[in-house]
């Protein structure tokens, strides 16, 4: 059954659209601090779509997840024992001990890091929040760690251009159904 295809191809004809960075923005800056869908789902098709424009691309991701790393972080430092129960509601408690535990023995360097994990980033920032990191150094190693990832990725897009989005294209069913699975074998190990 091919459902994710038609889907890819709705979503690259979005990233065609003339609206697509302010998108990219939007979505990076929820992300960072509320938004479930990380922005690369928007950016990879974008940097296909455009291969000329993937760099551009990138900074707007790494400065609106930036920005939207200090709403995390606002979040986390005035309010994070109000939705402390909803996040353990969710299933996250267990993710926010172990952050707490890499702020303390790592600090800052865990906000850098985390640009590359699958990790959710909002915890990353509501976190550092709570933990009322340094205000300065949460920015920078927000910056530097969520760029380094959105452009290595919109470099990839660049690079490989029509060749992956073909691959990806001619697979994307196997690759959707391969993620539903493997949802659905978490959700039952648990």
């Amino acid at each position: 059954m091919k459902i994710f295809t038609p889907l890819y191809d709705k979503t690259m004809q979005w990233s065609k659209h003339p609206h697509a960075p302010k998108y990219l923005a939007g979505m990076s800056f929820a992300e960072a601090s509320f938004f479930p869908i990380p922005p690369d789902v928007l950016l990879m098709p974008m940097s296909l779509a455009k291969p000329e424009k993937a760099l551009y691309y990138a900074w707007i991701a790494t400065l609106f997840s930036t920005l939207g790393g200090y709403l995390g972080y606002a979040i986390g430092y005035w309010g994070f024992e109000t939705i402390y129960p909803w996040l353990v509601s969710l299933g996250y408690e267990q993710k926010i001990a172990q952050i707490q535990q890499f702020f303390d023995q790592y600090g800052v360097w865990v906000v850098f890091l985390a640009g590359f994990t699958p990790i959710p980033y909002k915890l990353l920032t509501i976190t550092a929040g709570a933990a009322q990191m340094a205000l300065l150094p949460f920015g920078l190693a927000a910056f530097f760690g969520r760029g380094m990832r959105f452009f290595l990725v919109a470099f990839l897009m660049k690079v490989g251009g029509e060749r992956y989005e073909q691959k990806i294209r001619a697979s994307i069913d196997w690759m959707g159904w391969g993620v539903v699975a493997l949802i659905i074998l978490y959700f039952m190990m648990r």
